[in-house]
């Protein structure tokens, strides 16, 4: 194997490995539910314990280049922190979970749809469209697993779908810092923002009253499985995830790396098996196949 091709696989490792924190991450965010957490208060703490430990990391540089680039900055905090989180997380308060899992999980379509408009250096060629359309069919299968029944929710499946779109425009509007900021400067900022605008949604939730916004039991981590599940999506999640990502989008570029997105439901749905007892039928093994298979098929060299 070449170094080039070498370096190609280590990427792809990583995209498998990010996928691999983010699937377990709806495990880990149900444990925090289940004990006295709301879903805003998760990932607010989450994104503001994430950007200490990247300013502590690193502190040199605070500021942007210009003004256009902040603001750029500030997008993809927003889209790809705290408004996809909030969407998600409301949507799911909404909507049965199989119908959020399916919409979100669309936005590698959304991506590739939006990419290939964009930049046409991420057009792909028709072997890599049919492996995408092929790993989004397994993704539905792994979603289902096996229960095809799904019951429309206007308002939450249209969160869930705002969800799905708003980290396609995160996925496109970061590739043009590549070369322009590092991945750490860039992750860094990110979180400071997607903290900072967090902070409104915990002020809603408490109905606007300021001494119950921060109204959290910190109490609760004095329980080893609550600390290990916030240290979990705390720094693989959040602080690993991210920076792995922002890189694995620059090497592989945004359409194809998104593709592995569609994966994550089957790393929850292994996960689940694991740690919760829950039951994984021939559909939803039938679909990882799929998924598997699409994925390949999309990562080859691109035809014609």
């Amino acid at each position: 194997m070449t170094p080039a091709r070498n370096n190609m696989a280590l990427w792809h490792i990583l995209a498998i490995a990010t996928i691999a924190f983010w699937g377990t991450s709806f495990v880990s965010t149900k444990v925090l539910l289940n004990h006295g957490f709301t879903a805003v208060q998760i990932f607010t703490l989450r994104f503001a314990v994430t950007y200490l430990i990247l300013l502590a990391a690193s502190h040199k540089k605070f500021r942007c280049q210009n003004w256009k680039h902040e603001i750029i900055l500030f997008i993809c905090g927003i889209t790809g922190c705290t408004l996809y989180f909030w969407a998600e997380n409301t949507a799911l308060s909404l909507s049965p979970s199989s119908n959020v899992s399916l919409i979100v999980c669309t936005n590698p379509l959304l991506t590739m749809i939006f990419g290939g408009i964009l930049y046409k250096a991420e057009r792909l060629g028709k072997r890599q469209v049919v492996g995408c359309l092929i790993t989004f069919v397994g993704m539905v299968l792994v979603v289902l697993n096996g229960k095809f029944i799904l019951k429309l929710s206007p308002v939450g499946d249209m969160l869930a779908f705002t969800s799905s779109v708003m980290w396609a425009i995160y996925s496109l509007v970061v590739r043009q810092f590549n070369g322009v900021y590092s991945t750490l400067f860039i992750t860094r900022k990110m979180f400071f923002y997607g903290a900072l605008m967090s902070l409104p949604a915990l002020f809603f939730e408490a109905g606007g009253d300021i001494h119950k916004t921060f109204d959290i039991p910190w109490q609760n981590f004095a329980e080893p499985v609550v600390s290990f599940n916030f240290v979990c999506l705390t720094v693989f999640s959040s602080l690993l995830g991210y920076l792995a990502w922002n890189k694995v989008l620059k090497q592989l570029g945004t359409v194809l790396a998104s593709n592995y997105i569609y994966a994550i439901p089957l790393v929850t749905i292994i996960t689940a098996v694991i740690a919760l007892g829950e039951r994984i039928t021939p559909v939803a093994i039938a679909g990882a196949v799929a998924i598997v298979a699409g994925m390949v098929m999309a990562e080859m060299k691109r035809g014609s």
